[in-house]
């Protein structure tokens, strides 16, 4: 289901935020698209309802996105129920961008001093898949 309700975040991602899980981030260069990881417990989501989360190395998706700032995630958690039973995921659809510098990057950095910029999520789709 897709969420374009005024919360574009829905419900049942905000749970899975709240377990440990891998989040799969893909962009897209000249060749093929580029895939990097982050854990779902570094992901905050603004009042604005925008995801921002820690960069350490990422210089590839910093790159991609420069050029293309379409962005795709995956998210999930097996402690959260699904579609089907135990196990929940959600694919996002969106456009990203660097911080380094403004509140928001010096929010990230607050909770992660080794992060470089701060990566913004600007969601246009929230679609469950598990």
């Amino acid at each position: 289901m897709t969420s374009r309700s005024r919360d574009i975040i829905p419900d049942k991602l905000r749970e899975i935020l709240k377990h440990e899980g891998v989040v799969a981030i893909v962009t897209q260069n000249m060749k093929e698209p580029h895939l990097v990881n982050t854990w779902n417990s570094y992901v905050t989501i603004t009042q604005d309802q925008r995801l921002l989360y820690p960069a350490g190395g990422m210089r590839t998706t910093e790159e991609n996105l420069s050029k293309d700032n379409c962005v795709q995630m995956s998210f999930g958690c097996r402690e959260v129920e699904g579609l089907r039973g135990r196990g929940a995921g959600f694919l996002i659809r969106g456009t990203a961008s660097f911080l380094t510098s403004g509140p928001d990057f010096a929010a990230v950095k607050g909770r992660f001093p080794w992060a470089r910029a701060a990566i913004e999520i600007r969601v246009d789709s929230a679609t469950q898949t598990l």
